[in-house]
């Protein structure tokens, strides 16, 4: 299952994956997919919770960790015993970077810290991911990715207007924890390329969503306007919305741009909406939107989706309908892109997932392997980076350290 060959622009990085759920696997996630070797050090009795996370577990596996889990080694040690802190440092002593997503302060009580590995390994790159950062007032709180979300700001201005905050579907918060993680790292390795020397990323959940939310806190210090949810519009970018269709499905258009907007009122057989003075410019059209919004709905009711997305592509105006999952598997543009892979699993068999991301050139990322069985690779990995015995790999198994 794991012997493919490592590829990609990370093929020679060992990575030491420390941590649970979703931010710093997934960081660990994205490195693997592009050919570092990432070592994912879990408890030996019960594993990463991701096993058996999701809304079902058909024959008892989670169907996330294949995902999350791929391109790992998976190596079963106890990180509260002695023995296994020692395994622990020994491992990291040879590895570039180290991923964890623990409270701050629980590398240091293992005797984990930083200034302990880098002592030994002055070249190591530790990327810590937490709620809060590894300072603050708020360091030491629980800290999971709805948290950092509502404190970022995205809770606030996901939803609708009448209603209470909603969530964007997916652990949004985690996922942008662990990509600016991983910027972290591939700007720290450039640096050590130049120094010689490793550091520390320091990437807290709130500020990783902090960092993509536009100019919300520039707007309220200049203006006074608190950003406030909207639904599916963003106000004062008209037309961008989705409307009802004959035949009950969605469609999004995005026609906000003067030019795209001529384009669309050319498809509707409607001259007059660009010159009228109510949707002229971009500013009218914001003025005007919920108007705007209701005389182009009123049209997209008229078409069912496949008609109407021909129509708008032959106009050359952005439309999409909603995608949903069987959508993404019948679809030509994935399938042209790769997008989709198939992946051998031991127990699924062959599963379909998302491909590595962004497309490289010379250095693609792939997927060599699903998320491993609990310890699969315990023996290997101990054996050819701690010296392990066989006769000492027995010993620390009737020990429960692995």
């Amino acid at each position: 299952m794991t012997d493919a060959q490592p590829s990609g622009p990370l093929a020679d990085l060992v990575v030491i994956e420390m941590g649970t759920l979703i931010a710093g696997p997934f960081c660990g996630q994205i490195l693997g997919d592009f050919g570092a070797e990432v070592i994912k050090i879990e408890d030996p009795k019960t594993g990463d919770p991701m096993r058996q996370w999701g809304r079902s577990l058909p024959k008892g596996l989670s169907p996330w960790w294949p995902v999350i889990g791929r391109n790992k080694k998976s190596v079963g040690l106890d990180l509260r015993k002695p023995e296994g802190q020692a395994l622990a440092k020994e491992l990291i002593a040879g590895a570039d970077v180290v991923i964890e997503n623990f409270r701050p302060g629980a590398m240091e009580k293992w005797g984990l810290s930083y200034e302990a590995l880098s002592a030994v390994n002055p070249r190591l790159i530790m990327a810590r991911i937490s709620g809060f950062g590894q300072t603050g007032p708020y360091s030491q709180r629980a800290g999971y990715g709805l948290i950092g979300e509502a404190m970022g700001g995205l809770r606030h201005v996901t939803g609708e207007p009448d209603r209470p905050p909603a969530r964007a579907g997916i652990s949004i918060g985690d996922s942008l924890a662990a990509m600016h993680a991983v910027m972290g790292i591939t700007m720290a390795l450039h640096h050590r390329e130049r120094s010689g020397k490793g550091q520390v990323i320091d990437a807290a959940l709130y500020e990783s969503v902090l960092g993509v939310m536009e100019n919300l806190i520039t707007e309220y210090d200049i203006t006074g306007y608190v950003r406030e949810r909207s639904g599916s519009i963003l106000p004062g970018i008209a037309p961008s919305n989705a409307y009802p269709c004959r035949n009950g499905e969605m469609i999004l258009i995005g026609g906000n741009g003067d030019n795209v907007y001529a384009r669309l009122t050319e498809a509707m057989g409607r001259p007059d909406l660009k010159t009228d003075p109510k949707f002229v410019d971009h500013a009218s059209r914001g003025v005007n939107q919920a108007e705007l919004d209701g005389v182009i709905a009123a049209w997209t009711a008229t078409f069912d989706l496949p008609a109407l997305l021909a129509l708008l592509e032959e106009k050359g105006v952005p439309a999409s309908r909603v995608y949903r999952a069987p959508d993404m598997l019948e679809d030509p543009q994935f399938a042209a892109r790769e997008a989709v892979v198939t992946v051998d699993h031991p127990v699924f068999g062959p599963v379909r997932m998302q491909n590595a991301f962004p497309k490289l050139s010379a250095t693609p990322g792939r997927v060599r392997w699903p998320g491993p069985a609990l310890g699969q690779h315990t023996d290997e990995v101990l054996a050819a980076r701690a010296a392990c015995s066989p006769q000492k790999l027995a010993e620390l198994r009737a020990a429960g350290v692995i």
